[in-house]
Parts: C-alpha cells; sequence; structure tokens
C-alpha cells in the first residue's frame, strides 16, 4: 500500500485499540500531515503490549522510508575535536545518527513520554524508533520490578533508528537550587552510558543533553559536567567515538566554547 494508505490503516488499528480516542481523533483533517501527526498522538499514547505482526509491518516499513527521506548520518564521518580524537560534536536530530548507540534521556518508568506530540527527546527517540521500543522498555520495567533510578542505564534494541541500541538514562530533575547531589547524579548518567556501551562492546555513542529539558538542569552547568565526565570515562574506556548531540544554537556554543 502507499504511505498515505498506510497511514490510514495504523491510524485505523490503533483506534480499534482505544475507541474512547475516536472523537478526538477526528478533529484531525483527512490530509496527509494531519493524519501523520494523528499517528505520533497515537502511538505516543498507547500502553505498552503485543503488537500485531501487520501492524508491525506495516509501521517499519512508513518508519524506514522516513528515516531514509530525513536522511542517516554517518558517525564515522563527523569530524572530531582538534586534540580530542574520539570526541565530535553535532547539531542536529539524534534519531539521524547510525552511532552504535545514541542516548535517552528518559523518565523514571522508562517507558517513553506520553504526551502527543511532545518534542522532549524521549519523545522523538520513540516515535522514530516504532512501538516495539515502548514493549521492549516495558519488558524491561516488569523484570526489575520498580522505577529507574537516576543516574543508570539501560540499553534496548535501536529497532527502526539508525542506531543499533537505545541507552536510557534517568537524570536528576531540578526543582530548585542545584545541588552538588544533582551534579553527582548526571555525571553517573554519562559514566553509566559508557560503561554499558563498554561491557556491551559498542565503539560508537552518542549523547543528548541529559536533563536539560523538562528535568531542569542548568545547560551551562550540564554541558561543563558532560564534558568533563565524558573526558575522564574516556582514558581508560573501549569506546572509540563519543558524539555530543546538540538542539539549538544554544546549545551548540555552550558546547563549542567548552570543546574548542
Amino acid at each position: 500500500m502507499n504511505e498515505q494508505k498506510t497511514i490510514r490503516f495504523l491510524n485505523r488499528e490503533l483506534l480499534d485499540e482505544m475507541p474512547a480516542l475516536r472523537a478526538e481523533a477526528a478533529r484531525f483533517s483527512a490530509s496527509r500531515d494531519d493524519q501523520r501527526a494523528l499517528l505520533r498522538a497515537l502511538m505516543n499514547v498507547r500502553e505498552p503490549h503485543a503488537l500485531s505482526e501487520r501492524f508491525v509491518r506495516a509501521q517499519d516499513e512508513l518508519l524506514s522510508a522516513e528515516r531514509e527521506r530525513k536522511g542517516v548520518v554517518s558517525v564515522a564521518s563527523l569530524e572530531t575535536v582538534p586534540g580530542e580524537g574520539r570526541i565530535a560534536l553535532w547539531q542536529g536530530d539524534i534519531t539521524r545518527l547510525d552511532a552504535d548507540a545514541i542516548v535517552n534521556a528518559a523518565n523514571a518508568q522508562l517507558l517513553g513520554c506520553f504526551r502527543p506530540g511532545h518534542n522532549c527527546i524521549d519523545n522523538v527517540i520513540h516515535s522514530a524508533a516504532g512501538l516495539q521500543l515502548r514493549e521492549a522498555c516495558a519488558a524491561l520495567m516488569r523484570a526489575q520490578g520498580h522505577d529507574e533510578p537516576t543516574g543508570q542505564a539501560k540499553i534496548t534494541p535501536g529497532f527502526n533508528l539508525p542506531a543499533r541500541y537505545v541507552l536510557h538514562t534517568v537524570g536528576p530533575i531540578i526543582t530548585g537550587p542545584l545541588r552538588e547531589r544533582d551534579r553527582e547524579m548526571l555525571a553517573s548518567c554519562y559514566r553509566s552510558c559508557l560503561a554499558l556501551a563498554e561491557e556491551k562492546g559498542l565503539k560508537s555513542v552518542a549523547f543528548c543533553c541529559i536533563s536539560t529539558g523538562v528535568f531542569h538542569f542548568p545547560k551551562d552547568e550540564a554541558a561543563r559536567i558532560a564534558v568533563a565526565t565524558v573526558k575522564d570515562c574516556l582514558k581508560e574506556s573501549a569506546v572509540e567515538k563519543v558524539v555530543f548531540c546538540v538542539h539549538g544554537e544554544e546549545n551548540r556554543r555552550i558546547y563549542h566554547e567548552l570543546l574548542y
């Protein structure tokens, strides 16, 4: 089926599962863009449970086509920072990078963002990877039996992402003055991700700016901790390349000043 028919099929399947959302869905027009926005919204709110093979095939076909249209960015082609042969800085969409693993700034439930169409990194990664990512995370959480602690890391496949894997880490949430404990927990996120990557034999890791979005960690301080922690870890790590993937000009400027 063509792409528009695929989107409509996927929407029908999800609305059959979640009929209470039909009235809300009716507010979306029949245009391709509106129907695609509806699909992302429905995927965002769907609770994790088994997916039909037919749904997965259609979803994967759509997400693969979208991945190719966006363009896959080769991590190997990214120039490293002078004097730092294993660190690169790149501004753009982390879901385009073909790193062995990209890092997701997750919430403690580790299930992705449930806010329809939200632009946080958690939502963006889950939306590009497909619903299998939420189910994989749910399986990890069922086995664990409790929320994911701050500063640790879990790994799942990347599914429809160019990256082979996703490293999920929960950063500190800042609600008042920044504490030393917050700094320690953020550094732990970077250490845990690199340790897990090395354990799994991964050679390249792309980090987002952990905790600096809806978790409100000050961007300048978060970047300083990220760069210092990664540089320290790489002294003994077998990971061959780390990419700091930044979104927006402010983050690019902050990291550029620290690295160059």
